[in-house]
């Protein structure tokens, strides 16, 4: 018998909620202004995100964790499958043809979201010990992140395949590693990062590097400098907004929303836009930090890495600060996948976190909130 249960209220994390809704206003707000055809897709892929978002909070996770190890192996299957099968476009071989239906899908989208599990499947089984995870451990963890960072890069695509390394080794480090360890990887990067640069990077990657060296930055770069320059304290109104307007601003509702944001809103609403972010990462870092249970622990550190990257990246490559790559503002610019993948991981830790005593779930292994 389903019947509901107003415990879970009091479990649930309503204020990662309330911190991610103005986000996808104001973002579809301002797509809508720019290209109105693509804020009515946004709105379907929001709508389809919260229904599969919800059957993912339905689902007794902690039950089904054997499945865990299954779900990362297919997703490995998968870009394995991009290498012999998959379609090619503008240079790069990322995705795979659905048959019958006409439609494509990015495997390596889906394996962060599987990623993230196994680690916290893998964690809960062997917590670190004090001290934190020698090098046995540490190695065999290591397999898991190497695999499909290696199948991404060879695809390539070396900005997710960098996202899905640094969130990999930042929730490891956040659980605990042996500081001789650190240091040894720290001094590898430093040796090894030259030869990385000359015989592992393909010519447009060497490209963007230089672009964001020279004296003189790129014309995509140029014209988001401008229209955050030209946005003042509290912005432009729609039609002095020009840098969007007249399409001087490339890739205005993905990749340079953030200058879009601030020449229509100003510095006080790219203030507002990066404070949310800032409180949303600090609020998931606090659970991370003061939970015990690993698999709440994973997830919201890995999450809250994620945020971070994407919108470190993303704001510092409109401003001239890093070398521009496809990486979006999380929940913010325009797309589906990047989406779906963030409203997937915030409703399994929200099941995570709701469903978290074992005394939620009946005899029978039902839920007791149904």
């Amino acid at each position: 018998m389903w019947r509901f249960d107003k415990s879970i209220l009091s479990q649930f994390d309503f204020f990662s909620i309330i911190l991610i809704i103005p986000l996808v206003v104001m973002s579809n707000w301002l797509i809508g202004e720019a290209v109105p055809a693509l804020a009515e897709k946004q709105l379907a892929y929001v709508g389809v995100a919260l229904i599969v978002s919800l059957g993912v909070f339905l689902l007794p996770i902690r039950k089904m964790r054997w499945m865990i190890p299954f779900i990362y192996w297919l997703n490995i299957l998968l870009l394995l499958a991009v290498e012999f099968f998959g379609h090619s476009r503008l240079g790069a071989q990322r995705w795979i043809d659905i048959p019958f239906v006409n439609a494509t899908i990015q495997p390596s989208e889906f394996v962060k979201p599987a990623l993230i599990l196994m680690l916290a499947y893998l964690i809960d089984k062997t917590p670190p010990p004090v001290g934190g995870y020698r090098l046995k451990d540490f190695l065999r963890l290591s397999v898991y992140i190497l695999i499909p960072f290696i199948l991404i890069v060879k695809e390539p695509d070396l900005g997710t395949a960098l996202v899905l390394l640094l969130i990999g080794y930042g929730v490891l480090f956040f659980v605990g590693i042996y500081w001789k360890i650190i240091a040894t990887i720290a001094a590898t990067i430093l040796l090894i990062s030259p030869l990385a640069y000359k015989y592992g990077l393909h010519d447009y990657q060497k490209v963007r590097i230089k672009d964001f060296l020279s004296e003189k930055p790129s014309y995509h770069v140029q014209q988001s400098i401008i229209a955050i320059g030209s946005g003042g304290w509290t912005g432009k109104n729609k039609e002095e907004a020009t840098q969007t307007q007249m399409k001087f601003l490339p890739i205005a509702t993905s990749d340079f929303i953030f200058a879009f944001v601030v020449e229509r809103t100003g510095f006080l609403g790219a203030l507002l836009l990066i404070l949310i972010y800032v409180v949303l990462i600090l609020h998931l870092l606090s659970l991370g930090v003061f939970n015990k249970d690993y698999y709440i622990k994973v997830v919201t550190v890995a999450i809250s890495f994620m945020i971070f990257i994407y919108m470190g990246v993303n704001i510092s490559m409109t401003i001239g600060f890093a070398p521009v790559v496809g990486v979006p503002l999380p929940m913010f610019s325009y797309g589906g996948s990047s989406f779906l993948n963030f409203m997937v991981l915030f409703a399994i830790m929200q099941n995570l976190i709701t469903f978290r005593y074992k005394d939620m779930y009946d005899k029978r292994g039902t839920k007791s909130f149904l």
